[in-house]
């Protein structure tokens, strides 16, 4: 169960060291799905070290910047989400599609020696709490859910996915990560949110950022279209 006071409480576990998976545009959450297509060599190699024991990598953004030294190690967000590898094809090219879900946010503590191709640094989970003077959480989601359907295609089975959301037990936690990497938001929000566990407060500014976005699609007449996620390229 999600801690119920005013303040965060740290983890108990220790820190553990996770590979790591930078990218400049791609933001993951606890909870969510998504594609990824790998075929640079360093993260082939990661890959290969994933799926010979526990099969988790740590997905995390790049900071703006990345692009003088892609190739070395640029600066990463201070916040990442380990990831599952769940399904896992091998192309006959040597590269690879893989699928991933989402488990858990942490904190980056400090990066290890480069002793590998790929980057591995220390790390510390962070749990979503919710403050004890927190305001009615079912009115947040229902409005979240509200303001989702105004952006996603007009299409009867995605509508019946949001009915079931609403009506199913998915915590405002969960429903915050689902629709903060589902809808069109920049990667800059998106990795405030992916660092807010303040769930209360994640929510604000999730409710905050899709009026912003709701009031840009009626202007373009455009409505997010990338739903599921697409192949994501490394």
């Amino acid at each position: 169960m999600p801690a119920s006071d005013d303040s965060p409480k740290p983890s108990t576990a220790a820190a553990s060291a996770v590979r790591l998976f930078p990218l400049p545009s791609l933001v993951m959450f606890p909870h969510v799905i998504q594609p990824l297509h790998v075929f640079e060599p360093r993260y082939c190699d990661l890959l290969e070290d994933a799926l010979s024991s526990d099969r988790t990598i740590a997905m995390v953004a790049l900071e703006p910047g990345w692009e003088s030294d892609y190739d070395g190690r640029p600066p990463i967000a201070p916040v990442a989400c380990v990831a599952k590898i769940v399904a896992h094809e091998r192309l006959p090219t040597g590269r690879h599609n893989i699928l991933l879900r989402g488990l858990r946010r942490v904190a980056i503590r400090q990066e290890l020696p480069p002793t590998l191709s790929f980057r591995i640094a220390e790390v510390e989970t962070l749990e979503d709490y919710y403050p004890a003077s927190g305001t009615r959480r079912a009115d947040a989601q229902r409005r979240i859910l509200e303001l989702a359907r105004q952006l996603l295609p007009d299409s009867e089975a995605l509508q019946e996915q949001l009915d079931d959301l609403l009506a199913g037990d998915a915590s405002l936690g969960m429903l915050t990560d689902v629709f903060a990497f589902t809808l069109g938001f920049s990667t800059a929000i998106k990795q405030q949110l992916l660092t807010e566990c303040n769930v209360d407060r994640r929510a604000a500014i999730l409710e905050d950022k899709l009026v912003e976005l709701a009031q840009r699609m009626q202007l373009s007449g455009d409505l997010v279209t990338d739903f599921p996620p697409r192949f994501s390229l490394n």
